[in-house]
């Protein structure tokens, strides 16, 4: 690496300003861990709006949440430790996965509760 290469630079050779996320996996978690993150109204929408679009398909900023984008981050970061969400960075971009495969496997049929109209 030379003087001027970031440490966070990724395989495609673009160099990113911020450290990689860091995930956990569905197995790692535990039960309480899991609903404590979806216990939250904003991270209950972040879950939703990513069930209802395709894996790598939206960044940070393209969810209508009402909190600041510190707040939004926060939302995320527990997300990814409660194992629900996978994140990537694309250039400047941050994009997201809802790991549901893996979600399902470890908390069968929770995720389908929490996916489900709040009206039913």
């Amino acid at each position: 690496m030379t003087a001027t290469e970031d440490a966070t630079s990724t395989s495609t050779g673009t160099t990113s300003h911020r450290a990689a996320p860091v995930h956990a996996h569905p197995r790692d978690v535990t039960l309480e861990a899991a609903l404590l993150a979806l216990a939250d109204p904003v991270r209950r929408t972040l879950v939703r709006e990513l069930a209802a679009s395709g894996p790598w398909r939206r960044t940070c900023g393209t969810f209508d949440v009402p909190v600041t984008k510190a707040t939004l981050s926060r939302h995320f970061a527990v997300l990814r430790e409660a194992g629900l969400l996978e994140q990537r960075d694309a250039g400047a971009r941050r994009l997201n996965r809802l790991r549901r495969e893996e979600f399902d496997e470890r908390f069968p049929g929770l995720l389908a509760l929490v996916l489900r109209d709040e009206r039913d």
